[in-house]
């Protein structure tokens, strides 16, 4: 008896590589907003990056949520 075939993974459509490109620039936005308070040098850039944290927060959760539904709708084929 011959195995059964392969599940066939169409393209993703365009509006779905949009969505992965966009949630990718949230996701790395967010990510960079979080990060800069560590990284930053100057006292006052530090200090500012620190109060945009909400911001950061909100960016990266974005970023997931816009990468996660065109991921689902690829892995149920």
């Amino acid at each position: 008896m011959p195995p059964p075939p392969a599940p066939v993974r169409r393209p993703l459509p365009q509006a779905d590589k949009d969505l992965l490109f966009k949630g990718v620039t949230c996701a790395l936005i967010g990510a960079v907003i979080l990060l800069a308070p560590f990284i930053a040098r100057s006292p006052g850039v530090r200090e500012l990056m620190a109060q945009a944290a909400a911001v950061g927060w909100f960016a990266l959760v974005l970023g997931v949520a816009l990468l996660a539904r065109p991921a689902l709708r690829w892995l149920r084929g």
